[in-house]
């Protein structure tokens, strides 16, 4: 008997490893805007070829820069080591470099502010609403890109402008398509904007938060109008999606983090519906527009008398909370990892990249996207996400 004891417990350490999956990783390749690229196709190899010598790597997200001999040269070498490339590429900003779209407006009929996090990087809205606009994205694959070997695209700026921009990027696109969009769905913009006008911050007030359901307003204008809005911009970003879809891709999307998702005009269940994977920006660490922390400071900072909204820790525990909101979805999930470090920016370390893989490998997801620039991330965060 004392002999099987320790048999069975070594059969059951073993039945447990067997049965616990091993990750999948996507990395991103930042090249820098359109008109230059931070670095060669030589360099990207050498670095992607040391990162896949000490983790799998299934996918390499690579954009945007206009170089199309580049990604020639760095498809080669991923297909040659059975991996996939996803052309990064952005939907509603960071397009002006390459066409000419009709900006999004505020409520008031006003451009929101931007972001200006480093140059090419403006975060400069366009309207989803506008035809125009989404079929200069698809005529920028089409031009630019479609020759290159790409496996698929990985869409970013998929969105409206959040709080970075205060109130008035929350409350947009007001154009006139937009407001035909949203009274289709039974919002009038008027009556948002007269709200606001005598509410003030409280307009956006909240009487709880669960992960299931994410925030409760307390007006149901509000509650409506971010309903709304998730319908107008997600199913302009599916229009995109399904015309590069059409022509041969497979599709990934750059999504805020599901507390923050409404603001911005991301509906989970709609865009989900239209990618393979999806990648919410699940960054605890990051000091700038996606960060979660950042973007919910900037939220309690442009409405300071709006209500309700709790205190949130960028802890292990929220992180649990933001996976376990993405559980109902039926498409990959490849939650993003700050991997990168930049001091004042996104200030990671080992054991917080380690600490975020295994909670997210926890929920029984696919894997994770190493964001946002492998060619910036320490030797020691990527050695930490090696499975024996």
């Amino acid at each position: 008997m004392k002999r099987i004891v320790p048999i069975l417990m070594a059969l059951l350490v073993l039945a447990a490893c067997a049965g616990k999956q091993s990750p999948s990783y996507i990395v991103q390749v930042s090249l820098g805007p359109w008109q230059s690229a931070d670095y060669s196709a030589a360099q990207i190899i050498a670095r992607l070829d040391t990162v896949a010598s000490i983790i799998p790597v299934k996918n390499v997200i690579i954009g945007w820069t206009a170089q199309p001999e580049i990604y020639k040269e760095v498809g080669a070498y991923l297909h040659g080591k059975g991996i996939g490339m996803y052309l990064w590429l952005p939907v509603f900003a960071e397009t002006e470099g390459v066409c000419d779209n009709t900006p999004a407006v505020d409520l008031w009929g006003r451009e929101p502010a931007n972001y200006d996090l480093a140059a090419g990087e403006g975060f400069r809205f366009n309207c989803p609403s506008n035809p125009a606009n989404r079929a200069n994205v698809v005529a920028v694959y089409d031009s630019l890109f479609a020759d290159c070997g790409f496996d698929g695209a990985f869409l970013d700026r998929v969105r409206t402008q959040s709080f970075v921009g205060g109130v008035s990027g929350v409350l947009s696109c007001g154009c006139p398509l937009c407001r035909e969009q949203y009274l289709a769905q039974g919002v009038d913009l008027d009556e948002v904007r007269a709200a606001w006008e005598q509410e003030g911050d409280r307009f956006l007030s909240v009487t709880g938060y669960t992960p299931e359901c994410g925030f409760t307003f307390e007006n149901p204008l509000a509650a409506r109008f971010f309903a709304a809005k998730g319908k107008v911009v997600s199913g302009a970003v599916a229009a995109v999606a399904d015309s590069l879809r059409a022509r041969g891709l497979q599709i990934g999307l750059d999504l805020y983090a599901p507390f923050m998702a409404p603001f911005v005009g991301q509906d989970y269940t709609i865009l989900s519906a239209h990618a393979d994977f999806i990648k919410p920006m699940l960054y605890r660490c990051t000091f700038a527009p996606a960060g979660m922390g950042f973007e919910y400071d900037l939220l309690k900072q442009a409405a300071p008398e709006a209500t309700g909204y709790p205190v949130f820790e960028m802890d292990l525990a929220f992180l649990e909370s933001q996976l376990q909101a993405m559980e109902p979805y039926a498409c990959g999930k490849f939650p993003g990892i700050e991997i990168n470090y930049r001091e004042g920016v996104v200030s990671t370390s080992a054991p917080y990249v380690r600490e975020s893989l295994d909670a997210i490998m926890g929920h029984g997801f696919d894997g994770a996207v190493l964001s946002w620039n492998i060619m910036e991330a320490p030797k020691a965060h990527i050695d930490c996400l090696h499975f024996e």
